[in-house]
Protein backbone atom coordinates (compact mmCIF):
# COMPACT_ATOMS: atom_id res chain seq x y z
CA UNK A 1 0.00 0.00 0.00
CA UNK A 2 1.42 3.36 -1.02
CA UNK A 3 1.05 6.56 0.97
CA UNK A 4 -0.37 9.74 -0.51
CA UNK A 5 -0.28 13.09 1.28
CA UNK A 6 -3.26 15.40 0.94
CA UNK A 7 -2.96 19.06 1.99
CA UNK A 8 -6.07 21.09 2.81
CA UNK A 9 -5.81 24.89 2.91
CA UNK A 10 -8.81 26.71 4.34
CA UNK A 11 -9.10 30.49 4.67
CA UNK A 12 -12.21 30.82 6.82
CA UNK A 13 -12.04 33.60 9.41
CA UNK A 14 -14.76 32.59 11.85
CA UNK A 15 -14.75 29.59 14.13
CA UNK A 16 -16.58 27.43 13.31
CA UNK A 17 -16.79 28.40 9.63
CA UNK A 18 -18.63 27.05 6.63
CA UNK A 19 -15.31 27.25 4.75
CA UNK A 20 -13.70 24.78 7.14
CA UNK A 21 -16.80 22.59 7.05
CA UNK A 22 -16.64 22.41 3.26
CA UNK A 23 -12.90 21.71 3.38
CA UNK A 24 -13.43 18.84 5.82
CA UNK A 25 -16.17 17.26 3.71
CA UNK A 26 -14.05 17.44 0.57
CA UNK A 27 -11.03 16.02 2.41
CA UNK A 28 -13.07 13.11 3.76
CA UNK A 29 -14.47 12.30 0.31
CA UNK A 30 -11.02 12.52 -1.32
CA UNK A 31 -9.45 10.35 1.37
CA UNK A 32 -12.14 7.73 0.90
CA UNK A 33 -11.67 7.80 -2.88
CA UNK A 34 -7.90 7.36 -2.53
CA UNK A 35 -8.30 4.53 -0.02
CA UNK A 36 -10.56 2.73 -2.48
CA UNK A 37 -7.67 2.97 -4.92
CA UNK A 38 -5.40 1.22 -2.43
CA UNK A 39 -3.58 4.18 -0.89
CA UNK A 40 -2.94 5.08 2.70
CA UNK A 41 -3.73 8.78 3.08
CA UNK A 42 -2.10 11.35 5.36
CA UNK A 43 -4.14 14.57 5.57
CA UNK A 44 -2.57 17.86 6.64
CA UNK A 45 -4.99 20.72 7.32
CA UNK A 46 -3.80 24.34 7.24
CA UNK A 47 -6.04 26.94 8.91
CA UNK A 48 -4.73 30.19 7.49
CA UNK A 49 -6.40 32.29 10.20
CA UNK A 50 -3.89 30.81 12.64
CA UNK A 51 -0.98 32.14 10.55
CA UNK A 52 -2.23 35.58 9.49
CA UNK A 53 0.44 37.53 11.41
CA UNK A 54 3.21 35.22 10.24
CA UNK A 55 2.11 35.66 6.63
CA UNK A 56 2.27 39.44 7.00
CA UNK A 57 5.72 39.18 8.57
CA UNK A 58 6.81 36.97 5.65
CA UNK A 59 5.69 39.60 3.15
CA UNK A 60 7.64 42.29 5.01
CA UNK A 61 10.78 40.31 5.86
CA UNK A 62 10.96 38.12 2.78
CA UNK A 63 11.27 34.81 4.61
CA UNK A 64 8.94 32.64 6.71
CA UNK A 65 9.11 31.89 10.41
CA UNK A 66 9.94 28.28 11.35
CA UNK A 67 6.25 27.58 12.08
CA UNK A 68 5.14 29.05 8.75
CA UNK A 69 7.91 27.11 6.97
CA UNK A 70 6.42 23.89 8.36
CA UNK A 71 3.01 24.91 7.01
CA UNK A 72 4.45 25.75 3.60
CA UNK A 73 6.24 22.38 3.50
CA UNK A 74 2.99 20.61 4.36
CA UNK A 75 1.43 22.12 1.24
CA UNK A 76 4.29 22.02 -1.25
CA UNK A 77 5.29 18.44 -0.42
CA UNK A 78 1.75 17.10 -0.68
CA UNK A 79 0.62 14.88 -3.54
CA UNK A 80 -2.67 16.75 -3.87
CA UNK A 81 -4.21 19.96 -2.58
CA UNK A 82 -7.70 21.06 -1.58
CA UNK A 83 -7.88 24.88 -1.50
CA UNK A 84 -10.99 26.51 -0.02
CA UNK A 85 -11.72 30.21 0.44
CA UNK A 86 -14.67 32.36 1.43
CA UNK A 87 -15.77 34.83 -1.23
CA UNK A 88 -14.83 38.43 -0.46
CA UNK A 89 -15.76 41.16 -2.96
CA UNK A 90 -16.47 38.61 -5.69
CA UNK A 91 -13.06 36.94 -5.37
CA UNK A 92 -10.88 34.90 -3.00
CA UNK A 93 -10.01 36.43 0.36
CA UNK A 94 -6.85 38.47 0.91
CA UNK A 95 -5.61 35.95 3.48
CA UNK A 96 -5.99 33.13 0.95
CA UNK A 97 -4.10 35.05 -1.74
CA UNK A 98 -1.35 36.08 0.67
CA UNK A 99 -0.52 32.46 1.46
CA UNK A 100 -0.06 31.56 -2.19
CA UNK A 101 1.90 34.78 -2.75
CA UNK A 102 4.61 33.69 -0.31
CA UNK A 103 5.17 30.27 -1.90
CA UNK A 104 8.30 29.86 -3.98
CA UNK A 105 7.91 29.89 -7.75
CA UNK A 106 6.89 26.54 -9.24
CA UNK A 107 6.40 24.95 -5.80
CA UNK A 108 2.92 23.82 -6.90
CA UNK A 109 3.90 22.91 -10.46
CA UNK A 110 2.10 19.77 -11.67
CA UNK A 111 0.28 19.34 -8.35
CA UNK A 112 -3.37 18.22 -8.60
CA UNK A 113 -5.58 20.87 -6.98
CA UNK A 114 -9.29 20.94 -6.17
CA UNK A 115 -10.62 24.50 -5.80
CA UNK A 116 -13.64 25.32 -3.65
CA UNK A 117 -15.34 28.38 -2.19
CA UNK A 118 -18.15 29.41 0.13
CA UNK A 119 -20.43 32.42 -0.10
CA UNK A 120 -23.79 33.79 0.90
CA UNK A 121 -25.45 33.51 -2.48
CA UNK A 122 -25.29 31.29 -5.53
CA UNK A 123 -24.46 34.34 -7.66
CA UNK A 124 -20.83 34.16 -6.51
CA UNK A 125 -20.26 30.63 -7.80
CA UNK A 126 -18.39 31.95 -10.85
CA UNK A 127 -15.51 32.83 -8.53
CA UNK A 128 -14.30 29.28 -9.15
CA UNK A 129 -13.76 29.95 -12.85
CA UNK A 130 -12.95 33.66 -12.81
CA UNK A 131 -10.56 33.80 -9.86
CA UNK A 132 -9.49 30.45 -8.38
CA UNK A 133 -8.87 28.46 -11.54
CA UNK A 134 -6.75 31.20 -13.18
CA UNK A 135 -4.71 31.60 -9.98
CA UNK A 136 -3.71 27.94 -9.82
CA UNK A 137 -3.23 27.70 -13.56
CA UNK A 138 -0.75 30.56 -13.24
CA UNK A 139 1.00 28.57 -10.49
CA UNK A 140 1.22 25.67 -12.99
CA UNK A 141 -0.89 23.36 -10.87
CA UNK A 142 -3.31 20.87 -12.43
CA UNK A 143 -6.81 22.00 -11.47
CA UNK A 144 -9.49 19.29 -11.48
CA UNK A 145 -12.39 19.96 -13.88
CA UNK A 146 -15.06 20.20 -11.16
CA UNK A 147 -14.87 22.98 -8.57
CA UNK A 148 -17.11 23.06 -5.50
CA UNK A 149 -19.07 26.14 -4.44
CA UNK A 150 -21.31 26.14 -1.38
CA UNK A 151 -23.84 28.92 -0.78
CA UNK A 152 -25.71 29.47 2.46
CA UNK A 153 -28.68 27.54 1.06
CA UNK A 154 -26.52 24.40 0.79
CA UNK A 155 -26.18 24.08 4.56
CA UNK A 156 -28.51 23.08 7.33
CA UNK A 157 -30.85 20.19 7.98
CA UNK A 158 -33.23 19.72 5.14
CA UNK A 159 -31.50 22.24 2.90
CA UNK A 160 -32.73 21.78 -0.62
CA UNK A 161 -29.22 22.09 -2.04
CA UNK A 162 -27.60 19.65 0.37
CA UNK A 163 -27.85 16.62 -1.90
CA UNK A 164 -26.58 18.59 -4.87
CA UNK A 165 -23.61 19.85 -2.84
CA UNK A 166 -22.64 16.32 -1.81
CA UNK A 167 -22.82 15.16 -5.42
CA UNK A 168 -20.47 17.97 -6.44
CA UNK A 169 -18.12 17.11 -3.59
CA UNK A 170 -18.08 13.44 -4.55
CA UNK A 171 -17.50 14.21 -8.23
CA UNK A 172 -14.68 16.67 -7.62
CA UNK A 173 -13.05 14.45 -4.99
CA UNK A 174 -13.09 11.47 -7.33
CA UNK A 175 -11.37 13.58 -9.99
CA UNK A 176 -8.72 14.75 -7.53
CA UNK A 177 -8.14 11.19 -6.31
CA UNK A 178 -7.72 10.01 -9.89
CA UNK A 179 -5.04 12.62 -10.60
CA UNK A 180 -3.22 11.95 -7.34
CA UNK A 181 -3.35 8.21 -7.98
CA UNK A 182 -1.90 8.64 -11.46
CA UNK A 183 0.93 10.97 -10.42
CA UNK A 184 4.22 10.06 -8.83
CA UNK A 185 4.54 10.75 -5.11
CA UNK A 186 6.12 14.13 -4.44
CA UNK A 187 9.12 14.08 -2.10
CA UNK A 188 10.91 16.85 -0.25
CA UNK A 189 12.27 19.54 -2.57
CA UNK A 190 16.06 19.64 -2.46
CA UNK A 191 17.31 23.21 -3.15
CA UNK A 192 20.71 21.81 -4.17
CA UNK A 193 19.37 19.54 -6.90
CA UNK A 194 20.01 22.02 -9.71
CA UNK A 195 23.41 23.43 -8.73
CA UNK A 196 26.02 23.98 -11.43
CA UNK A 197 28.98 21.59 -10.92
CA UNK A 198 32.13 23.30 -9.61
CA UNK A 199 34.15 22.17 -12.62
CA UNK A 200 31.73 23.97 -14.96
CA UNK A 201 31.96 27.13 -12.90
CA UNK A 202 35.77 27.05 -13.19
CA UNK A 203 35.52 26.61 -16.95
CA UNK A 204 33.33 29.70 -17.24
CA UNK A 205 30.08 27.87 -18.04
CA UNK A 206 27.00 29.27 -16.34
CA UNK A 207 25.01 26.03 -16.43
Amino acid sequence: MTTRRLAVVTAGLSQPSSTRLLADRIAEATQAALERRGHEVVVGVVELREHAHELTDNLLAGFPSPRLRDVIDTVTRADGLVAVTPVFTASYSGLFKTFFDVLEADSLADMPVLVAATGGTERHSLVLEHALRPLFTYLRAIVVPTGVYAASSDWGAGASGGGSLQRRIDQASAQLAGLVDASAARGPIDPFDDLTPFERLLSGEDG
